[in-house]
Parts: structure tokens; sequence; C-alpha cells
């Protein structure tokens, strides 16, 4: 049996207890490089085999299933934040499943909670955005046109953006070309919930400057949207002018 695993957004202990169960049963774990917090194969029995994912290829990675699959081993295949958002799992699934190899996926908190929790915001409020969008910037891994960042930048909407730390001198134009206002407010944080986060502030008419200056180039998102700061609407839920399905109104 092959478990894919979300390891969480960086910190050990961010793991979801099934990852743990896991992790603590595996006989294989194949993780992600430096995407995923070493400190978590600490959760590994003495006996179980390790590999570092950012060396291999997928067919490398997939033959490792293989044989331990043969064997009647377990394996974790441990994926950083949820294997979900840029995990490239569907790959891994349908070789699997070409091979007969039976496997689930246990989700994780992605970076983008992190992120949240870290920066203490809320990505949707009222009157500010009720819609997130995630999404990356196009470098030597291109996206399709319908969703480049000045098409989704026209929604206004909060934007977390992975993968684009590098790239922030094209994001900036495209993201001013798309209609955010200058001032618009940036969040760039560095390894969210993990021992050495970095944050940063700045706007997106300053946001390829302030990276610069500040050396990240990886590993790092960008957040960007008046919900980081700045007036905002009441939420109806506790509101005590607005009935719901389980109180009654009181002014």
């Amino acid at each position: 049996m092959v478990h894919f695993v979300g390891a969480g957004s960086g910190a050990a202990d961010l793991i979801t207890v099934r990852g743990a169960r896991l992790l603590k049963e595996a006989d294989v774990v194949i993780y992600a490089g430096s995407l995923v917090n070493p400190a978590l194969l600490e959760y590994t029995h003495p006996g179980c085999k390790i590999y570092n994912s950012a060396e291999m290829t997928l067919e490398q990675v997939i033959e490792v299933m293989r044989s331990a699959e043969a064997e009647g081993k377990t394996t974790v295949r441990l994926h950083t934040g949820d294997p979900s958002i840029y995990g490239a799992v569907r790959e891994q699934f349908d070789l699997l499943k070409d091979l007969g190899i039976d496997y689930d996926v246990t989700p994780g908190v992605s970076a983008f909670c992190g992120a949240a929790a870290a920066l203490r915001v809320e990505y949707t409020l009222p009157d500010v955005s009720q819609t997130v969008i995630i999404s990356r910037a196009a470098g030597r891994t291109p996206v399709p046109e319908r969703e480049s960042i000045r098409s989704l930048a026209q929604h206004g909407s909060t934007m977390i953006l992975f993968l684009s730390t590098g790239l922030t001198e094209t994001l900036q134009r495209e993201l001013l070309a798309g209609g955010y206002g200058k001032d618009t407010p940036v969040a760039v944080i560095y390894k969210a919930t993990w021992p050495d986060e970095k944050q940063l502030f700045c706007t997106v008419g300053t946001l390829h400057e302030s990276v610069k200056k500040s050396g990240l180039t990886k590993t790092a998102l960008i957040i960007v949207g008046n919900c980081l700061e700045g007036e905002y609407g009441r939420s109806k839920l506790y509101d005590p002018t607005f009935t719901t399905e389980f109180r009654e109104a009181t002014k």
C-alpha cells in the first residue's frame, strides 16, 4: 500500500494525526527534499528506508514504490503542504493504477493556511474579498493564458502566489496591469510555520524592489490583497441584527 501524506505547512507538529501515524508505520518513505521539514522524518522507525525525491525522477520514485509493494512493504510518499496543490501527484496516481498498486491520500495543512496563521489574517473579509485565488506566475513552467496573472488580477480578490518569488519583476508588472493599485498590500512569507520563518510586508508597487533587497528567492508565498489591512464589514453570522437558523435578531 502507498500512502500519499501531506506534510503540512512546515512545523513538524502541524502534520495530521493520521499522517504522523502513517510515518511511524512506514517501511519506506519518499519525501520531497528541501520542501519538507526534515524533522518530520523523526516520526519514522529506525528500520525505515528513506529516499529524497528531489534527487529522483518520476520513474525512479515509482520504481521504489513498486519494489516495496512487491516485498509487501508500506510506503509513505511525503509531500509538502497538501498534496493537491502543486504536488505533482496525479501522474503518480495514474502510474500506480497502471501497475495495479493501491494507494490513498491523507490531506495536509497547505502553506497558504500556514501563512494565514503566521500572519494572523483572514483571507475572506466582508466587503473586501470573498474569493481566494491560488496561482503561480509563469516561468520555466508555463500557465494557461486564461490564467495569467494579469487576467486573474482583474478580479481584485485575495491572491496567493506559490512558486513566484524569483519572478517578482514580471509579477509586479502583471499585477498592476491587471488592476491592483500600487498601494495594495502585499505580504511575502518565507517558510511559513518553520523555525526559520521570515515575513516581509510591502505593496504591489514596491514588490520587486522589496523582495530583491530581502534576498528571498524561493520557498515563499506572496499574498496580495486588501485583506491584509484596512477596513472591512462585520460578519452577518454574529451580528445581533441578523436572524439565522439558530437564533433570532435581538436588535
